[in-house]
């Protein structure tokens, strides 16, 4: 039976299947699991992660025998690809089977953006209204949306934007074949959009892409939305433009240093944060978990995997 190292959590139903043909090492067993793979890391060929945890280079260079790293996530920007590039790893991930969720949750924090949510609810709930109406908010319908990251989930959200009658642009690498406004700059998207959805990947290529001059170009009606990662966007210079009314609202699920939010982020009324669900939920991860499950049981069987990331591809 071969032996997999598990860097972080995993469902019991994956843990279930996964005993059948490997024997699991958890990394949250050992108090430190760097050293303790430099005594036993020869014997592992495979690795279980996520795109939270990752695996740390001293962990990747104390297993010269690893073979393939399963993500538990579609983003992998946890994980060092030059490096297992270098090393000859493969790397599959859980493409598709959240594109449905996490785009709802996009389409979720941009509504409550428009209709004021979390004041309308508490409102409601505070029994203010018997003292009067709350005030009137703004319609999501009609609206300019740019999409920063026309990839999988991407679309998706494109999709569910349809029925409110939106205008679509959308930025990244490359043109594509899609009946949307590309724009090649950023910046020029933000100032013609009254929204901006971040749905990009993570990792050092777009750390704080979505700067100050972009926020300040969405202006103060604007609205932005991010559901990639905390860090496509400043966090800090956002709180400014939040404060100062240079930018409208934003609508989180992502934070640049998760779990920790900001204390002046949390009190900001023009903000719905949510802790990071954008696929949380029990159909989706079992589905993720499914799939990331099956990519190291085939490879076990056939030497192949069904989603392996597109680096790896490449190579």
């Amino acid at each position: 039976m071969q032996n997999l190292f598990v860097t972080g959590k995993i469902t019991p139903e994956m843990e279930e299947q996964l005993s059948t043909a490997f024997s699991l090492q958890f990394a949250y067993d050992l108090d430190d699991p760097a050293s303790w793979l430099q005594t036993h890391g020869e014997s592992f060929k495979y690795v279980l992660t996520s795109g939270h945890e990752g695996i740390k280079p001293e962990c990747m260079d104390a297993l010269p025998n690893l073979e393939l790293i399963s993500n538990y996530s579609v983003g992998y920007d946890s994980i060092n690809i030059p490096l297992i590039k270098e090393k000859g790893i493969l790397v599959t991930h859980t493409p598709n089977v959240l594109n449905a969720e996490t785009s709802t949750t996009a389409l979720l924090l941009l509504l409550a953006c428009y209709r004021d949510f979390n004041f309308n609810e508490a409102h409601a709930r505070s029994g203010r209204w018997e003292q009067g109406k709350a005030p009137l908010s703004r319609t999501a319908d009609n609206r300019t949306i740019g999409i920063l990251g026309l990839g999988r989930i991407g679309q998706a959200i494109a999709d569910k934007l349809t029925p409110f009658n939106t205008r679509i642009l959308y930025h990244g690498r490359s043109k594509k074949d899609v009946p949307y406004e590309y724009f090649p700059k950023l910046i020029d998207m933000a100032k013609e959009a009254d929204a901006m959805i971040c749905i990009t990947t993570g990792g050092p290529e777009t750390k704080h892409l979505v700067n100050r001059e972009v926020m300040e170009a969405l202006g103060p009606e604007g609205v932005l939305v991010n559901v990639s990662r905390g860090s496509v966007v400043d966090e800090s210079a956002m709180i400014d433009c939040l404060e100062n009314g240079k930018l409208g609202w934003a609508g989180l699920d992502v934070f640049e240093n998760e779990p920790v939010i900001p204390k002046r982020l949390r009190d900001l009324k023009n903000t719905v944060l949510t802790p990071h669900i954008g696929s949380a939920t029990q159909e989706t991860r079992t589905a993720m978990g499914n799939l990331a499950v099956e990519n190291l049981l085939q490879h076990l069987r056939e030497g192949t995997v069904l989603t392996p990331i597109p680096e790896c591809i490449e190579s």
